[in-house]
């Protein structure tokens, strides 16, 4: 395993570090992790990379942006007492675990696994292609729940898609922790209307995503792919300026309770995730 050496951010988000409120965590300056089958981007510790400011963001403690080679996977190996989701971008996964599943997760599915009192679970790429992932964990309510597993395709529309909530509100998988997950994209008629835009390029003829998240809930945006327009609307007892940057792949960024704002796509791949967290 090797770790890459920090970069530099890039201006856009850079601008926001140090404001109140805000958790800054540019794509660049990830950890990295690298093998001959694997290509991982940490946002927080994992694997033997730690910083006492990345130990997680509330009760989100893990966001790897991984890149499995064919051939390559993880072995089985155990969890306890964390709700682990997969969110397949490209390429198809196989995974087996001691609950007895044995399931094929393919881009565009969503896997959401409750390890509760252990489980033991493998993932590999049987493919001849390699395969993209973000694999996040979260800290459940309580510890010692049963096990438990589901596997989900979504539609790839535009506009925000929910994932994960706790009442499987709109079609949602469940989650042991009172957390929502969104995917919001482009969509695909954006992707007719504009294609390689350039660095200066206006936002694309389709849907805005305002920030969905509860007034009282923390929230986390992580951009899988593209580029968005972030306007952000710190709340307004803290009396701070709306602010309005571009955020890239890979990059992600934690704001307080109270906090609004709305993203606007600027690429027609862009894909990213929203968390509502408590």
């Amino acid at each position: 395993m090797t770790a890459s050496p920090a970069a530099t951010a890039s201006p856009a988000l850079a601008s926001l570090r140090g404001l109140t409120g805000l958790a800054v965590r540019p794509a660049a300056e990830r950890f990295h992790s690298r093998h001959d089958w694997l290509d991982s981007r940490h946002s927080f510790r994992f694997a033997g990379h730690d910083d006492p400011a990345w130990r997680g963001f509330g009760p989100l403690l893990v966001i790897n942006d991984d890149r499995i080679a064919a051939g390559g996977g993880f072995g089985m190996h155990p969890h306890r007492d964390m709700e682990i989701i997969t969110v397949m971008v490209e390429g198809v996964l196989r995974h087996r675990d001691s609950m007895g599943y044995s399931e094929e997760l393919c881009a565009g599915e969503v896997q959401r696994m409750s390890a509760g009192t252990g489980i033991v679970h493998s993932e590999i790429n049987g493919a001849d292609q390699p395969c993209h992932l973000l694999q996040i964990w979260i800290a459940p309510s309580r510890a010692g729940l049963a096990p438990s597993y589901e596997q989900k395709a979504f539609a790839a529309a535009a506009g925000w898609t929910p994932l994960i909530a706790p009442d499987r509100a709109g079609g949602a998988m469940a989650i042991e922790r009172p957390v929502r997950l969104w995917r919001g994209r482009a969509g695909e008629d954006a992707a007719s209307s504009q294609t390689s835009p350039g660095p200066g390029a206006r936002a694309l003829a389709c849907a805005s995503l305002p920030l969905c998240q509860a007034a009282e809930a923390h929230g986390w945006i992580q951009v899988i792919s593209g580029r968005l327009s972030l306007r952000l609307d710190p709340a307004a007892e803290r009396g701070e300026e709306p602010l309005a940057v571009v955020l890239e792949a890979g990059d992600g960024l934690g704001f307080a309770p109270g906090t609004r704002g709305e993203l606007q796509p600027l690429d027609p791949d862009a894909d990213v995730l929203l968390f509502e967290l408590r």
